[in-house]
């Protein structure tokens, strides 16, 4: 069986849950009423600041310390010995080395009716290094760092007033 409608197409049954819908269908007058509604969003907003939860004060101290440096130092001297020759020689000897003592020529021209070279001497030139300590004072200067917790609400040395 079929549920009767009413001219607006809804069924009987429907018509008693909505009566003012029904009553505003039947009235040929419609009065339509808007109503602003407004929105409302939170936000968040996240700054920074600084804050001084504290600070340090930091100075150096130098210290001396007096102390003997020690090396080894090397000296170099010469022994010469001469060595008379006194002997005719066309050209003059090179310079040269035997062992560890270098021979350096000394030459002279002598006038006769003819010249000659004369090998006058040599020098006979003998190397010898000795080592020795030596000690002397120096001052050595060596830093340290004194640090100190200071409360946070104590002026900075730059904000501290002189007296």
């Amino acid at each position: 069986m079929a549920t009767p409608t009413t001219p607006t197409g809804m069924r009987a049954a429907d018509e008693e849950h909505v009566p003012v819908l029904d009553e505003f269908l039947r009235t040929g007058v419609h009065t339509v009423s808007e109503e602003a509604i407004p929105l409302v969003e939170e936000t968040a907003s996240i700054g920074k600041r600084e804050v001084v939860t504290g600070r340090v004060r930091v100075q150096t101290v130098t210290d001396t310390i007096e102390e003997l440096a020690r090396a080894d130092v090397q000296r170099e001297s010469v022994e010469v010995t001469r060595v008379p020759i006194d002997r005719m020689v066309e050209t003059a000897p090179e310079i040269r080395t035997e062992g560890d003592v270098t021979i350096v020529s000394v030459v002279e021209e002598v006038l006769v009716v003819e010249k000659h070279l004369v090998l006058k001497e040599e020098l006979h030139i003998r190397r010898r290094v000795t080592t020795e300590a030596a000690e002397v004072p120096v001052t050595l200067r060596k830093q340290r760092a004194i640090m100190e917790q200071v409360a946070p609400d104590t002026p900075a040395p730059e904000e501290e007033i002189p007296q």
